[in-house]
């Protein structure tokens, strides 16, 4: 049985993040007034009165990075909520997200993307058919609404 885990922005990239994003912008802390918004950084909601940022990220590109590879034309940016400051972190245990409609892009080792499935219900069932096949390295979870990274799934 494949084992794998959901990956939040680190706190490195946190740290990084709450100058300048990855579209070198400078980054511009709100206060949450309303909560709900999905956090990269604990990968759990927003609560109303927390301090948080719109950020462009580009987690295919910090992955290649990482490992050593070319993304190539599929190095992509996108907007990513995240808290403004330190975080506590992903508390690990269930995945996140997964009640709603999302999208699983499977990547290859050297960052080629190997496909993609709409989920519109049994999200674990589907993240484990996607790791089946032993060319998926990661797997970019995503909102359908707005196509927005999510969060990331390596192998363990």
């Amino acid at each position: 049985m494949t084992t794998y885990s959901a990956r939040p922005v680190e706190a490195s990239v946190l740290k990084e993040l709450c100058s300048a994003d990855d579209a070198g912008r400078e980054t511009v802390p709100v206060t949450d007034e309303e909560g709900g918004a999905p956090l990269r950084c604990c990968l759990r909601r927003s609560r109303p009165g927390e301090r948080i940022a719109l950020v462009a990220y580009a987690p295919l590109r910090r992955w290649a990075a990482e490992t050593g590879v070319d993304p190539g034309a599929y190095d992509e940016q996108g907007p990513v909520f995240v808290h403004a400051g330190e975080c506590t972190g992903f508390e690990g245990g269930n995945l996140p997200f997964t009640q709603a409609r999302r999208v699983l892009r499977r990547y290859s080792a050297d960052g080629r993307i190997l496909g993609g499935r709409l989920v519109e219900s049994g999200f674990e069932k589907a993240l484990r058919e996607a790791f089946d096949d032993p060319a998926v390295a990661l797997v970019h979870v995503r909102a359908v609404e707005y196509g927005c990274f999510l969060y990331e799934v390596r192998r363990l």
